[in-house]
């Protein structure tokens, strides 16, 4: 798992909630219409904005207000920086073929350290950056989670490349090897509320881009926000995560699918409460299909296909607890099914309940767990799932319920399990301490 220290992010969620706002976002000046309006953006013919690239999709956002629909027409556009999506509008594209296509990645190195609250980047290669492209910031230490500054390039002053906002670290070029990329989230709602995304397919040309893990970048990602839906949408080869939000309260991904990232299909994390991700299919992603990263709790996850990902079907770990996962398919993940990362005893998953799903097939020929729950989680109730390798030969699903020693009460009834074959399966008791082999 990828290691990330969140110690600084406040821990009462209404709290950082009204921080945000109090903040503002980049479209704060945002106010109500006297009727809602429909804003149109094209690559042709007749449109309110004509274009084909990220910024003729900003002009047509920035004429929006609350209630307010965009509706983006057939076409691939180039991102060369993040949508930024404001509270109280819809966001609607033509499905499956209003495709936003994040941009070829370029990088350079800085010349002298970038410090914190810097604005003026001092890069070898000035002339890979031009206005209004998004950046990142990072070196060899502060290149993940939250310690990598997102901005904007605002003006190109050779040898110096003007941001802004200013960066959040301080950067060290001589022995850290502080770089400046265009990395960036390509849809990004950002302190926001009331805001929904449809229709809209997210490539995050995964093959020309840097890494860039879920706390500040995704194919669609979602800071600091309340009660946004992404709905009918596709996040594909992103270089990191498919669909992220962070510090949110009633977040809801429906009937979407997100697959060929490199890191996670779903990702609801820090402080994110009462999600709900239903009918979405995630699969073949590098890592994890659905994570539950720090404090994901009283959520939904039910109705959803996650199949086929490099390690787990679902993981969930640091205070991600209360949640209920129901008649979801998990299949053919590379490692375990359901994983329930180890913590330390104040800080583990507790309280998950696993009813009415299909864990199925997963494993390598190493190893291979249905659900795998480390110590000292306590509280899990698995009831009522069909928990099986279903195949005739290349069975890698050996163990249906794996309880690891120190962990706590795990609560195994009614599921489906077949009886032991070639040492292979063994029936889950209907006991705190299932069978293993």
């Amino acid at each position: 798992m990828r290691p990330i220290s969140l110690r600084t992010i406040p821990a009462l969620l209404g709290v950082v909630l009204a921080i945000c706002a109090i903040s503002g976002s980049r479209h704060s000046s945002n106010v109500s219409a006297s009727s809602p309006r429909t804003i149109t953006v094209a690559q042709s013919g007749t449109a309110d904005v004509i274009g084909n690239d990220s910024a003729a999709l900003q002009r047509a956002v920035d004429m929006l207000h609350r209630g307010d629909t965009l509706t983006i027409g057939a076409g691939t556009y180039q991102m060369d920086n993040s949508l930024f999506v404001p509270s109280g509008v819809t966001i609607k594209g033509v499905h499956g073929q209003t495709i936003l296509k994040k941009s070829a990645g370029v990088e350079s190195e800085l010349t002298e350290d970038g410090d914190y609250g810097e604005s003026m980047l001092a890069v070898a290669e000035p002339g890979k950056f031009r206005p209004g492209m998004g950046v990142s910031v990072v070196d060899d230490s502060f290149n993940t989670g939250w310690d990598i500054s997102i901005t904007t390039v605002t003006a190109v002053q050779k040898p110096y490349v003007i941001v802004h906002p200013l960066t959040l670290r301080d950067y060290d070029q001589e022995h850290k090897h502080a770089r400046l990329r265009n990395t960036f989230p390509v849809v990004a709602v950002l302190n926001a509320e009331n805001v929904v995304l449809q229709d809209l397919t997210v490539d995050g040309n995964r093959e020309a881009n840097a890494y860039i893990d879920g706390c500040r970048g995704g194919a669609i990602y979602m800071y600091c926000v309340r009660n946004v839906t992404v709905r009918d949408c596709t996040a594909r080869n992103y270089n990191g995560d498919g669909i992220s939000f962070q510090i949110s309260d009633g977040v809801q991904v429906l009937n979407s699918e997100s697959y060929g990232h490199a890191g996670f299909g779903i990702h609801p994390g820090t402080g994110s409460a009462r999600s709900v991700v239903s009918r979405c299919h995630m699969h073949h992603n590098g890592d994890i299909g659905l994570f539950l990263c720090w404090r994901v709790q009283h959520g939904r996850f039910e109705n959803n296909i996650i199949e086929d990902n490099g390690h787990y079907g679902i993981s969930i770990g640091h205070k991600d607890t209360d949640n209920e996962f129901a008649n979801n398919t998990i299949a053919r993940n590379g490692r375990v099914g359901v994983y329930f990362r180890k913590e330390t005893a104040k800080n583990s998953g507790n309280r998950n309940t696993f009813r009415s799903n299909r864990i199925l097939d997963n494993g390598n020929a190493k190893e291979g767990y249905g659900v795998y729950v480390e110590a000292p989680t306590t509280d899990i109730v698995i009831e009522n799932n069909q928990i099986a390798d279903t195949r005739t030969a290349g069975r890698t699903q050996r163990v249906a319920i794996f309880k690891a020693p120190g962990a706590g009460t795990v609560r195994a009834a009614n599921n489906v399990t077949p009886e032991a074959s070639e040492g292979i399966y063994q029936k889950t008791a209907s006991k705190d301490v299932p069978l293993t082999n």
